[in-house]
Parts: structure tokens; C-alpha cells; sequence
């Protein structure tokens, strides 16, 4: 690398500038507030860990997007972050082991491989919740109100909640008798949604005329009368497809319940995250954005490699993308000379202790005050250190 190119950063890796980050680490702060208040307690997972645990259950999704380094103690891999779900659940399974529900909120950096879109970072600033121990539409309903509560206090207008459930997919392919093989090449068409191949895909397999068009129609079971239209289609076909609907249906009628203007968008062929989720999943967009702002879901069998198999759903978000709908706040400051005066000194101290934000001169430098964002000065009075507008 020459000269002109060591200012340069890996592509997907990104610097947050002084106006941006102040309104991150703002959003930061009335986030987790935010999770406080609705009984969710902050934890710190490590930045790096064996790579055994950090891929097992949810985390074996992320092998292709984990960075893996050599620990030079053990002599074993280990994995940098990519996601930080997989180590809550650890944390719940392992480290706490509570019987009762448990809310557990984090806000911290991942690093991926890769950007999850084109263009997109690897290095997102991710903030989520997760709740364990519970397995219903509560639970389901409290974390997407909490989801809506996030973008609400990032000012995110209007958004649209996109929702499904992939307990009605895996119900459908047990009631198929669909072998492994055939399972991951029917997941992968339904993830590309590529309607010819997947008729053709469905005629070739031996199972019944129910199953095959239950099969065939699922991707495109979307929109306002989805649920009414998959109803007669999953009567015949599976029992349990048909429990995993209803329950869709709850999820919607509360959410809606408790937020009448929220626009909601039923997809129940979404299989985002299929290898790990295990009902309700849901996103939300806004502002035409191809990229989802937050997105969370189901996870119920996450914590069995760690010995728990505890219920638990949750949503995450990046505070990056987040605050690009903020307003960056505008920080109005005092500017204070050099002069080296202990009265100087102690108003500037009482300033800052009552949270003003002081810039004091230092000797030798030409910054104007209105260079460095002050809009007010302290000049001496009579012998005294007061507040005044800048000289024009």
C-alpha cells in the first residue's frame, strides 16, 4: 500500500464522524433506557470465543460470516461476533440458568465477512433484546411492541411490519415426508421464489394432492387475505401447520390491538433464518429501503446445545442505519479563553458539573469560538467570569 492509500478502510468498514456518532451514542442511551423500563436487563457478551460455542444452534447459520483467528494460549479457533444473538442465548442457557422468564437487552459492535446487502457494513453497531423462558403470543407481541418502541424513538415514520411464521413450512414438509435433500432444495426455492421450478419441483415428488398444493401455493400466500386463503389449503394437509396459522393470527390481531395505524405485511412463505427460527418471525421497513431497519423472531431450540432448550424470541437493529432518519443534534457550547485565572477556572467547572459543554482556549491556537461550535462566551465583567453572546 502507498503512501496515498493508508487513509483507506476495508470495503463495508466504516468511521463515524463527531455529528453522527453523537447522535448514535443519543439513541444508544434512550434505547436502552427505553429496555430498562420494560424489565430488560444490559449484558456485555465478549467480542471473541471458541468457535464451538459461538456457531452452535443459531450461530452455525454465521460460519460463512464469522472472521476465525487462532488462539495463541489454546491453540483453538475462535470466532469474532458476527451476531450477538447466539451469545445471548448462551448467557441464558449457561451462565444464569433462571427457570422463569428472562429479558436480557445488549448494544454493541459484530463483524462480519461480508455486508448482509450490497453496499451494506460489516461492522454493524447492532442493539437488540431477547426474552426467554416463554413460548406464546405474549411473549411474540411484547418483543415486536418493543421492536415498534425502537424505531419509534429513532423517528422512523410510518413503518411496515412484515410477518410470517416458518412452523408452517417445516409442518407442511414433515406432512410431505420430504427427506433432508429434498427439504434443502425446496428451502432454497422458496428463498428465490422461483414459481416454474417449483412446480416443476413439487410434480416430481410422491406425496398427495393436498400436500402438493399446499406446497406449490405457500410462497405466495402474502397480503391482507393471506391467512383466510391458507386456512382451507392447511386444513387437510397438517394440524400443526394449521396451530402455527392461528397463532400468526393472534400475533396480528394483538399487535394491530395495541398499534391501529401500523401497516401490516402477512408473507408466510418468508423462511429468513430457517435453520434456527421456529415460528413467528417478523421485520420492519421504512423509507424504501430494500434493507429491513430491525428484524427479529422465534428461536425455541437455541439453547439446547448448551444443555437448555428455553423458548425465546427477540429482534436486533443497527443503530447506524437507525439514526440515518435522525435529525443530528446540534450542540451549542461556551467557549472559554486561556487565561490561566482560578475564578476562570471554577465557572468553568460549575458549567460543566450542571452538563454545558465548555471548550476552554488553548494558548497559541487561532480557532475562532464559532469554529470549534460555541454560540456563547465567558468574558470578564467587573472582576467576574459571566456568560455573553459571541461578538459579532
Amino acid at each position: 500500500m502507498n503512501r496515498d492509500e493508508r487513509w483507506l478502510l476495508p470495503e463495508g468498514v466504516d468511521e463515524i464522524l463527531p455529528s453522527k456518532a453523537r447522535a448514535v451514542e443519543q439513541l444508544r442511551r434512550r434505547l436502552l433506557d427505553l429496555y430498562a423500563s420494560w424489565g430488560y436487563e444490559l449484558v456485555f457478551p465478549p467480542l471473541i470465543e471458541f468457535l464451538e460455542s459461538l456457531l452452535n444452534g443459531a450461530g452455525q447459520d454465521l460460519e460463512r460470516e464469522t472472521y476465525k483467528v487462532t488462539d495463541r494460549l489454546t491453540g483453538r479457533l475462535m470466532g469474532v461476533r458476527a451476531d450477538i444473538t447466539p451469545q445471548v442465548a448462551r448467557m441464558d442457557a449457561h451462565s444464569l440458568r433462571q427457570e422463569g422468564p428472562v429479558r436480557l437487552c445488549y448494544c454493541s459492535t459484530a463483524l462480519r465477512t461480508r455486508p448482509a446487502v450490497p453496499g451494506g457494513t460489516r461492522a454493524p453497531y447492532q442493539v437488540g433484546v431477547e426474552l426467554f423462558g416463554h413460548d406464546g403470543v405474549d411473549s411474540d407481541v411484547e418483543v415486536i411492541s418493543l421492536m415498534l418502541a425502537t424505531l419509534d424513538a429513532a423517528d422512523i415514520k410510518a413503518p411496515t411490519l412484515d410477518l410470517g411464521h416458518v412452523g408452517i413450512y417445516r409442518a407442511l414438509v414433515a406432512a410431505a415426508g420430504l427427506t433432508e435433500t429434498q427439504e434443502y432444495a425446496l428451502t432454497d426455492i422458496y428463498m428465490r421464489k422461483a414459481r416454474t421450478e417449483l412446480t416443476d419441483f413439487v410434480a416430481g415428488l410422491d406425496i398427495g394432492e393436498a400436500e402438493a398444493a399446499a406446497l406449490q401455493a405457500l410462497p405466495w400466500l402474502t397480503g391482507t387475505d393471506a391467512i383466510e386463503k391458507a386456512e382451507p389449503l392447511l386444513a387437510s394437509v397438517s394440524e400443526d401447520a394449521l396451530q402455527a396459522l392461528a397463532q400468526t393470527k393472534a400475533v396480528i390481531e394483538r399487535v394491530q390491538a395495541l398499534h391501529p395505524n401500523l401497516h401490516v405485511h402477512v408473507d408466510l412463505g418468508e423462511l429468513r433464518g430457517y435453520r434456527y427460527h421456529t415460528g413467528c418471525i417478523f421485520a420492519v421497513y421504512s423509507n424504501g429501503l430494500s434493507e429491513a431497519v430491525a428484524k427479529g423472531g422465534r428461536y425455541n431450540r437455541i439453547g439446547e446445545v448448551f444443555g437448555r432448550a428455553r423458548p425465546a424470541t427477540g429482534f436486533s437493529a443497527d443503530l447506524k442505519i437507525l439514526v440515518n432518519g435522525l435529525e443530528v443534534p446540534q450542540v451549542l457550547s461556551v467557549f472559554a479563553p486561556a487565561d490561566s485565572d482560578e475564578s476562570l477556572d471554577a465557572v468553568v467547572a460549575q458549567l460543566r458539573a450542571q452538563g454545558q459543554r465548555v471548550v476552554r482556549a488553548l494558548s497559541g491556537c487561532t480557532s475562532s469560538p464559532s469554529e470549534l461550535g460555541c454560540n456563547q462566551q465567558l468574558v470578564l465583567e467587573n472582576g467576574r467570569w459571566v456568560l455573553a453572546p459571541l461578538s459579532s
